[in-house]
This record gives structure tokens, sequence and C-alpha cells, in this order.
């Protein structure tokens, strides 16, 4: 029996771990927060992070690193991106050859720059390199519980790794698609979360669809030119870790960036919209790390641009808007 690891116990990783469970995988699920662990231990029900469901028994709960990972095939990694280079490097006493390790951060760090399977294969020992994938997509964690349909994308540098994942992990909900543009998938994930960012502000000063569908499409637009300047393909961002994503991210309440941007427009501050939420806004870290990339790149990232100026510079939302709106006309180009 192929055994399951998940690293991190807030939305994403309690639910990837329940979907696990559900399929029938024993899966060990390492939680950091104190409280969090005790209320799964009594009651199997993560009140703080993913309340209304219960998991299922082939799930367990561990406090402990070295015990959540010991046998396991795969290790799903699910913790923010400001502490994935001090769990990976915790992680490296324990992990065995052959494992493989996928990322589910949707972020980059903030003080090298680098994406989580960079960092990963920095922290790691080099022969685990050709075991590290990522997974992302459009999947809110509270309908992947919920058992709806839903389709996500593995990407790794080498292929039939990915394929294994995609043969191991796939079910009836969830399809798995395979990826080789491991920067892409990765890029797509966290700079999306900013272009939500400025949904949730759009909405927020009252703005309808139209608004929306700009801000998608031009947010595309600048998720590409990224990942292009860094080496990905471009196809990468027509499909679930780009589009399908961003899409998904830009038009819910559930998104916590959205909720972030939505705030703003509102007059709340950052400090404390952020303290009020549990759980992390990768969006608002990420905002200054893609603006720093633009600027080492040379490149024009005028959505982003304004989300930081909003962010960070105390700009208000509405001149944020007006900005975008009178920059100097010019030809679409994707």
């Amino acid at each position: 029996m192929v055994r399951m690891s998940v690293i991190g116990a807030g939305s994403w990783g309690s639910a990837f771990s329940y979907y696990l469970g559900r399929l029938g995988f024993p899966t060990e699920l390492w939680v950091r927060e104190e409280e969090v662990y005790a209320e799964l231990v009594q009651t199997r029900e993560n009140k703080t992070f993913l309340p209304g469901f219960f998991f299922p028994p082939a799930v367990n709960f561990h406090r402990f690193l070295g015990e959540a990972v010991e046998g396991a095939d795969f290790i799903f990694i699910a913790v923010p991106s400001q502490f994935c280079r001090l769990i990976y490097s915790r992680l490296a006493e324990h992990l065995k050859k052959g494992q493989v390790l996928v990322s589910l951060t949707k972020g980059l760090e903030q003080k090298t720059l680098k994406r989580m399977t960079e960092v990963m294969g920095e922290v790691l020992a080099l022969h685990k390199k050709d075991r590290i994938a990522v997974l992302s997509g459009p999947s809110f964690a509270r309908e992947v519980v919920a058992g709806q349909p839903t389709a996500l994308v593995v990407a790794s540098h080498d292929i039939n790794l990915a394929r294994e994942i995609q043969e191991t992990i796939s079910s009836l909900q969830l399809r798995i698609y395979t990826s080789s543009d491991v920067v892409g998938v990765e890029l797509g994930g966290a700079v999306k979360n900013i272009i939500a960012i400025a949904a949730g502000i759009s909405e927020g000063l009252g703005y309808g669809h139209n608004s929306q569908a700009s801000l998608i499409t031009r947010g595309l637009v600048e998720i590409t030119r990224l990942g292009l300047a860094l080496g990905a393909k471009r196809e990468t961002f027509s499909g679930l870790a780009g589009l399908g994503d961003l899409v998904l991210t830009c038009s819910s309440e559930m998104s916590r960036n959205y909720h972030v941007g939505r705030e703003l427009s509102r007059g709340k501050s950052l400090k404390t919209i952020l303290g009020e939420m549990k759980m992390v806004a990768e969006g608002v870290r990420n905002t200054l790390i893609v603006n720093k990339l633009a600027h080492q790149k040379k490149i024009e990232l005028p959505i982003c641009r304004q989300v930081y100026e909003v962010l960070y510079l105390a700009k208000p939302a509405h001149k944020a808007l007006e900005e975008l709106m009178s920059r100097s006309l010019k030809e679409e180009k994707i």
C-alpha cells in the first residue's frame, strides 16, 4: 500500500490529506499548531481551518516531523512560503532515498526571490532534485473536501515522476494533468494571488463584471510576461496553473487574496485585515517579491505595481485604478 504524508494542517493541507485518506491511502498529517493538533486528536475535525468536516480513519495526526514522514512514499508540503525553508531544513534529516516531495505552496521566498522547488532543491541534497514536483491549479479547499470535481496539474523536471504522481492520486473527483514546466506552474500559482487582490479592490469599489474581466485578462498578460522572462513556457499560462487558477481566485469571496483587496478598498488597513485572518494570503508577500523580480528583469507589470503601491505605499485604491486606466494607449499584446 502506498503511504502518504502531508506537512501542514492549514486549509489546503487539511483538505488534501482528507482527500488522500478518503481514497484509502494511509496518510500522516503533520500539524504545527498545538491547539489544532489537540482539536484533531479529540474530534478529528480541524475547527480552525476546515470546520464541518471529519477526517477519514486513514488519516493520522502528528506533532513531530520525523513521525509524519517515516515510511511515506509521497510527501506533500503545504505550508506558507515564509516557513518553507525552515520546514525543508527540518525535514532533511528524516528523508529517505526514493521519497517523492511535492510542493503545494503558492508563493515565493521573499529574501531570495526563489520558487519553492528551487528552495527545496537548494536545502536538500542534490540527489533529491529528481524526486521533486509541484502540484497546483484551481482548488478551493472546501470544495475538494466536499467531493466536487476538480482538475490540477503536477509538474516536474522528470516527466516520468509527474506521471507517477498523476497515476497515483487521480480519481473520479480529482483529475491530474502533467507538465514539465515547473517554472510556469509555480509562477502561475504565485502571481495570480496579486491579481486577485486587484480584483477584490475592484469589487469593493463597486465595479462589476467588465472590470473583473479586464483585470483577469490583463493580469494573465502580466503573469505570462514574467513567466517567459524567467524561462517558463507560454502555453502553461493558458492552462490550469495559469488561467484556471487566476479565474477562480479572482471570482470568489472564498479567495483570501480577493478578500484582502475588497477590505482594502473599504478603508481597512492591511495590518487590520491580516490580523483578522486565520489563514495566510500569499498575495500580500508575493506582491513584494514579484515587483522585485519585474525590476530585475526590466519588465512592466502595471497591475502588480499598483497593488504594491496600495499595499505598501498607502495609495488609495480608487487612485490606483485611475492610474491603470489612464496609462498611455497602446496596441494589445499578449
